[in-house]
C-alpha cells in the first residue's frame, strides 16, 4: 500500500484532525484517511432514504410546496 507524507500542516488544521481522531477513537492516520475517503471518493446515495430525508426536511420547513408559478413569479422580481 502506497505512503504520503504531508508537511506543513497548518496548526488549526492540526489541531482539528487530531481532535476529531480522538472523538471518533481513530488514530490520526485513519482519521485522514477517513477525510480524505469521503472528500474524493464516490457515495451511492440510496434514492428512497435521500427522498424520505428530503421529505422530512419539506414538513419541518412548513412551507407551500413549490411550483412553476413561483419560480415564475420570482424570477419576474428578480428582472425588476
Amino acid at each position: 500500500m502506497p505512503n504520503i507524507t504531508v508537511k506543513s500542516i497548518p496548526d488549526e488544521l492540526y489541531e482539528r484532525i487530531r481532535r476529531s481522531a480522538t472523538e471518533h477513537r481513530r488514530s490520526m492516520n485513519k482519521e485522514i484517511i477517513h477525510c480524505l475517503e469521503r472528500a474524493l471518493l464516490p457515495r451511492r446515495e440510496d434514492p428512497t432514504a435521500f427522498l424520505a430525508r428530503a421529505d422530512a426536511l419539506r414538513r419541518q420547513s412548513n412551507l407551500p410546496p413549490l411550483t412553476d408559478d413561483i419560480l415564475r413569479q420570482a424570477k419576474a422580481e428578480g428582472r425588476k
